[in-house]
């Protein structure tokens, strides 16, 4: 018997390869597409306005999509819960279909009180798991097996008729209608399927050419990469659709190597979002205990704001936080220096500096950022602290100054040799006093007292035997993408980053 069913779109925002509106479609009933656009969860910490205006984007165009098929999508504004039981009561509908979302804690305790509302309304509620990422693992023991089975899956086809329902669409609500306050990035990506598509197309068809000798580079990685990160995170493009498309096209003008790079990225991408699905405390607790009270819960405000206005004095980090305000989007290896930097050189928590970035990235996905933000600042346990020379990646990454002095106009005129340490100059006593600040912290002497506290902390009785009980838990097992937290070792490694964790997709 043909059953009426709601269709949540959450982080799914696409009608191919999505298996709900797939088994949504085969049961024959009316269909009602959903989107809710929750104030609560834009008013979070980790929420901005250049978010919303991507999922705005392509809001607007899976309407258009759905319209295409028969049912419009429907946008309300509201408590998810009191949307779905107004929506429910209004049309007679007894099943909900979703994906299984990884998200924000504010997400998680949302749908546990959607759960607990649909059961006892006598509510259907099924979440169809996303490929890649398994609820309710209980180890990584064949976690990859089951990654790769799934991605090897043929795609639900997109349906090709829906029966709708006479309900009123409702308007996209723009950042302010959330309550969002003014956040300009005029460099940001655009939303919608279209442009992810088209972003695939041209990277296969030679933009990712340089893949993996320029991801490392802020001044050329960001042509280089493929930048499907944004719609990755929302779902207008979904893993298994460009698995199967690459298989389908191949070859590509940009070779075998970059597209083992690139398809590594994805595997990778599933493997920290499976962390956040397996530990949703990640993003509130260090993995490790032994790092609960490393640095100071409340951070020094001067240095967190010197470093979240691209302030601190070192060109190279202030170019690259400059950088990412304006365009929503900077390279993996300059996300992981900010956090470094931040983490090491500043000592500041990585839960106020990682809501930061959150809000700053385009990309923003809870899964990748949260566990990266422990990764990155040293306290998983289970990998070696990483503690970046900002001075020495300026000179590695931008030679020649330009992507510095695009983004710290004020240093145009030093030397190339004095760039990336303006303190060094002859010429800067009272000349960069009034334009670009002094450093505001030894950058020697900060690593040098962060790398002391760090292995000491490691040396702790009961330590080791911890981080063995979280390997065993949160680290890959060996196959072809992975060796534990490390990317997988290629027949040559790439120029850029020997041994680079990377999400540059």
């Amino acid at each position: 018997m043909a059953q009426d069913v709601l269709v949540w779109f959450k982080r799914d925002l696409r009608i191919a390869d999505n298996p709900v509106l797939a088994q949504a479609a085969a049961g024959g009933g009316r269909v009602l597409p959903l989107f809710i656009a929750e104030p609560a969860a834009w008013a979070q910490p980790d929420a901005s306005a250049r978010q919303w205006d991507f999922v705005a984007e392509s809001l607007g165009a899976l309407r258009r999509d759905l319209a295409g098929l028969g049912a419009p999508l429907i946008v309300r504004i509201g408590p998810a819960q009191a949307v779905l039981e107004s929506l429910c009561r209004e049309t007679g509908i007894r099943l909900i279909l979703s994906h299984q979302e990884t998200g924000n804690g504010w997400s998680y305790a949302r749908d546990r009180a959607v759960a607990a509302w649909a059961r006892s309304a006598g509510i259907t509620w099924q979440e169809i798991p996303q490929p890649g990422v398994v609820r309710r693992l209980s180890n990584r023991n064949g976690w990859a097996a089951k990654r790769d089975a799934a991605m090897r899956a043929p795609a639900p086809p997109a349906p090709r008729a829906l029966r709708g329902f006479a309900c009123d669409p409702g308007p996209i609500p723009d950042a302010s209608a959330l309550g969002l306050a003014p956040d300009p990035c005029p460099g940001r990506q655009q939303g919608g399927r279209d442009a992810g598509q088209s972003l695939l197309t041209s990277f296969l068809d030679g933009r990712g050419k340089d893949y993996r000798r320029a991801m490392s580079s802020p001044l050329h990685a960001a042509t280089a990469c493929a930048r499907l990160s944004p719609h990755l995170a929302w779902g207008t493009l979904g893993s298994r659709e460009i698995i199967a498309h690459l298989a389908q096209t191949a070859p590509h003008p940009i070779g075998a190597a970059n597209l083992q790079s690139f398809t590594a990225r994805l595997a990778w991408r599933d493997h920290f979002m499976q962390k956040l699905e397996d530990q949703p405390g990640l993003e509130f607790s260090c993995l490790h205990s032994a790092y609960a009270d490393l640095r100071p819960k409340t951070p020094d405000a001067a240095l967190l704001a010197a470093w979240e206005k691209g302030e601190t004095g070192i060109p190279f980090v202030d170019a690259c936080m400059r950088s990412l305000t304006a365009t929503g989007w900077i390279n993996f290896r300059m996300r992981a220096m900010l956090v470094s930097f931040a983490s090491y050189h500043l000592w500041l928590d990585w839960r106020a500096t990682g809501q930061i970035l959150a809000r700053r990235f385009t990309d923003y996905e809870p899964g990748i950022h949260w566990p990266q933000m422990q990764m990155q600042s040293g306290t998983t346990g289970m990998n070696t602290p990483r503690i970046y020379n900002p001075v020495k990646q300026g000179h590695d990454q931008d030679p020649t100054g330009s992507f510095t002095r695009r983004w710290c106009p004020e240093l145009r005129d030093l030397p190339d040799t004095h760039l990336h340490s303006p303190w060094t100059w002859p010429g800067a006593p009272g000349i960069l006093d009034k334009t670009y600040p002094a450093p505001v912290v030894d950058i020697t002497a900060a690593a040098r007292h962060a790398r002391t506290v760090i292995w000491q902390m490691r040396q702790r009785h009961g330590f080791h035997a911890e981080a063995a009980t979280l390997i065993t838990r949160h680290a890959s097992r060996k196959s072809k993408d992975f060796v534990n937290d490390r990317a997988p070792k290629p027949r040559r490694r790439p120029q850029s980053a020997p041994g680079q964790l990377s999400f540059d997709l």
